[in-house]
């Protein structure tokens, strides 16, 4: 207990102990108490009510005019690179020379290929004339038929060693014809990736050539699209602005996504598609797409929170006007709302904006907007 001293009169003093247990117990008294609690307030939140409505399943995608067989041409043997006559974007017609690779070893094979064929053909009339001369001294009797037999296996070897240089002597002719390459067919030169002066090996592309003859609208969709196209679809692609309208047909959809961009190619097929030029940009429209306007449940992506590694929304008990939380899978985007495929039942009432100033179990009220006055004047 504290006291304190007094002064009374002639340098007396006294202590007032009484006033001190006072101040003492009013302290204890003012230390023990609790604050009183603070009232959360009741905020007002929009909200909606779920319901199933109509899923827009229409898109548009950019696309590629490239030809529908496009081949990467190479030289069928191995080289150097001495002249190259095709530029980027030339037209060429079927059999025009392209490009020509360095052919003296080539030549050279060629030309003791042929040396070889005119040994064996020298062999073979040898045998050839031994065979016939043996086979009158056979008829004469002058000779047994066992020597008979053996010159006519001679001729037998020579006429096969002689077939064997034939063939060589094609086969090296040919690997000399094949140090120039020609187009396999009348087109356009999209791509050169081999120069002048460059080693290259056999099948190493050179140029790519897409030929003429039918074009295709190349595009990518997302794997929630591919679903819903089909082979045989007709689809529209519109060139630029307003400019020309072509219709097709899928003919070709992948089988499997691009393991970057996990997407899937689509190739449509143009009708009368010469008339766009290779490598324009198309803009395809889909529509009327298989499974469009089903019944699902969409809600404004301004509902939605994230909550741990999930998805959630907030529901509205209406009988205790307060909020829990409710997990959702989200499926697919569609504008600026979300198709949800899990979570949510027609019929609930979600908070749609201002989730994430919201706690569990919070009291809330309606949103009214304000009523503005109208003026008399």
């Amino acid at each position: 207990m504290l006291s304190f001293v007094l002064p009374v009169g002639a340098g007396r003093w006294v202590i007032c102990q009484r006033t001190v247990a006072s101040l003492a117990a009013l302290l204890a008294l003012s230390a023990c108490s609790r604050p009183e609690a603070v009232q959360e307030p009741v905020r007002a939140v929009k909200v909606m009510t779920v319901g199933n409505s109509g899923l827009d399943m229409s898109g548009e995608f950019a696309a590629e005019v490239r030809a529908r067989v496009e081949s990467r041409l190479g030289f069928r043997v191995a080289g150097k690179i001495s002249q190259r006559q095709a530029e980027m974007g030339q037209r060429v017609s079927a059999g025009a020379p392209l490009a020509q690779l360095d052919a003296a070893d080539y030549q050279l094979a060629a030309q003791a290929a042929q040396a070889q064929l005119s040994g064996a053909r020298t062999q073979r009339d040898v045998a050839q004339a031994e065979y016939k001369r043996y086979e009158g001294l056979r008829a004469q009797n002058f000779i047994s038929a066992v020597e008979l037999e053996r010159r006519e296996a001679t001729l037998k070897a020579a006429q096969a060693t002689l077939d064997q240089a034939l063939a060589q002597a094609q086969n090296q002719g040919n690997q000399a014809a094949y140090t120039q390459l020609r187009a396999d067919a009348p087109g356009v030169i999209t791509a050169v990736e081999a120069e002048a002066g460059q080693v290259v090996t056999a099948g190493t592309p050179v140029f790519r050539l897409a030929h003429d003859g039918p074009r295709d609208a190349v595009f990518a969709v997302s794997e929630s699209m591919v679903m819903k196209l089909q082979k045989g679809q007709i689809m529209q692609a519109v060139l630029g602005q307003g400019g020309l309208t072509l219709q097709g047909r899928i003919r070709e959809i992948a089988g499997s996504a691009d393991p970057v961009t996990r997407t899937y190619t689509v190739k449509l097929a143009l009708d009368a598609g010469e008339k766009v030029p290779l490598g324009a940009t198309l803009n395809v429209l889909a529509q009327g797409l298989k499974g469009s306007q089903a019944a699902v449940i969409k809600v404004p992506t301004s509902a939605l929170r994230q909550e741990g590694k999930g998805t959630a929304v907030w529901v509205l008990d209406e009988a205790k006007m307060t909020i829990a939380s409710q997990a959702v899978q989200v499926a697919a985007a569609d504008g600026n709302e979300v198709v949800i495929a899990a979570g949510l039942q027609p019929g609930q009432r979600i908070v749609t904006a201002g989730v994430h100033v919201l706690t569990p179990g919070q009291k809330v009220s309606l949103y009214k907007a304000p009523i503005t006055p109208v003026s008399d004047r």
